[in-house]
């Protein structure tokens, strides 16, 4: 599916969920070239408009429930760089929920070509930032995304 055919807020596909993200201005470097941190935030922006897509509002969540997620651990491979104007996609990809964790792979794409790979251990921790279990609406809502897409052991490895 082209970028310019995605809803702005996206949509599941395959297993994944699908983030269009243009470039601005205010993301790149003196050169024209993603400022690389930004990548982290279209990752963030995608994993939470993919809990919003699911019917997720965190806000809710962590005033109902008293959780919300951190990133425990992140690696990022950059591939190739994106620039001012690109029109990028973030596939999000659900590759295991623990008791209190979720393994997510995303990768950010230039019509086919992958420019970053992020691999995340997200954590479901409580108000005082232990963690804590992943509440059943959540894991109920997580459904169309581990169901329907099998990561392999070769895409988690990458």
């Amino acid at each position: 599916m082209s970028v310019e055919s995605l809803p702005r807020a996206g949509l599941i596909e395959d297993g994944a969920y699908l983030y269009p993200v243009r470039v601005y201005y205010e993301d790149t470097d003196a050169g024209g070239i993603v400022y690389h941190a930004n990548y982290l935030r279209f990752a963030e922006r995608a994993r939470s408009e993919m809990l919003r897509r699911l019917g997720i509002e965190q806000g809710a969540m962590r005033a109902r429930d008293g959780v919300m997620f951190a990133v425990r651990r992140c690696t990022v491979d950059f591939l190739a760089p994106a620039r001012l104007d690109d029109d990028l996609t973030v596939a999000t990809r659900l590759v295991g929920v623990g008791a209190a964790t979720m393994d997510i792979l995303q990768d950010v794409r230039l019509g086919d070509r992958e420019l970053v790979r992020l691999k995340l251990l997200i954590a479901c921790v409580g108000p005082a930032g232990r963690p804590a279990r992943i509440p059943k609406p959540l894991r109920a809502a997580l459904e169309p995304l581990s169901a329907t897409h099998l990561v392999t052991k070769e895409e988690h490895a990458r």
